[in-house]
């Protein structure tokens, strides 16, 4: 499947920097190394949103909320 192109500047220190790396063959060309680094920085960003929804949560209502139920008969819960 085709993937569409995209024009990107960098600056030439950066650029010198990447095809450092595709002649060392970290990467085996400048687009997979440049389509690995935005993959990279979209999970960390991801993974950030998600820590600062978590940090938003009350630890003891979820504690409350995660317990509830325990204390009821095991029998009463469906065979698996």
């Amino acid at each position: 499947m085709a993937r569409p192109k995209v024009a990107v500047t960098l600056e030439k220190t950066t650029l010198d920097r990447l095809d450092q790396l595709v002649r060392q063959a970290v990467f085996p060309n400048r687009s997979q190394a440049i389509q690995t680094a935005v993959e990279e920085k979209l999970e960390r960003l991801e993974r950030g949103r998600l820590a600062r929804e978590c940090a938003k949560l009350d630890p003891t209502f979820e504690k409350a909320l995660a317990e509830e139920g325990i204390g009821e008969d095991l029998s009463a819960w469906p065979e698996y």
